[in-house]
């Protein structure tokens, strides 16, 4: 399993603004949109591995993967957002991400289509998440960043990732299973 060397700085100036507060966020491409997460959430950019199927688990949940003895959960992020599934060609990648759950460091890994760059966004360029007619749950959603002519929805991985929800989900997928036996 191999890290993608992939992570460049952007070469605009940061802001054009003295002193204005600037972040980075990795920017990703996941069923033709483009989404961005702040780097510090950021552990790591791995090629695609087909994860481990573990029974019972909502579909967004792929599986687990083995990082370096750990048991990373791996979540296709367009299947949470309640799209298609990602479908994994040579761009494919697993992001690995720090969640803070029960004031313990948890890694969860996501599916993505493709990672473009790192982004230096100044504070002043991030709009505060819409009211009405997007497609997510608007508490996924930590802002809006104007980059060219556009958007890129910048994610709340707290709400996107919430291992509480998760878990709910999981078990309302587990209960829907057993009173709903496919034959």
């Amino acid at each position: 399993m191999a890290s993608l060397n992939i992570l460049r700085r952007n070469d605009a100036p940061p802001s054009q603004e003295a002193g204005a507060d600037v972040r980075q966020f990795l920017t990703f491409q996941m069923a033709g949109e483009t989404f961005a997460i702040g780097i510090l959430r950021i552990r790591e950019i791995l090629e695609y591995v087909r994860p481990t199927v573990v029974p019972l688990m909502p579909a967004f949940i792929r599986g687990v993967m083995n990082l370096r003895g750990a048991v990373v959960p791996v979540i296709d992020l367009a299947l949470r957002f309640a799209r298609d599934e990602t479908l994994v060609h040579r761009r494919t990648c697993i992001v690995i991400i720090e969640i803070e759950h029960e004031e313990q460091c948890q890694l969860i890994g996501i599916l993505v289509d493709a990672v473009h760059e790192v982004l230096a966004i100044p504070d002043s360029e991030i709009e505060p998440p819409p009211q009405f007619g997007n497609q997510i749950r608007a508490d996924f959603i930590e802002g809006m960043a104007k980059i060219d002519n556009g958007f890129v929805i910048l994610l709340n991985v707290d709400k996107v990732l919430s291992m509480n929800e998760i878990s709910l989900l999981t078990e309302l997928s587990r209960q829907h299973e057993i009173e709903e036996p496919q034959w």
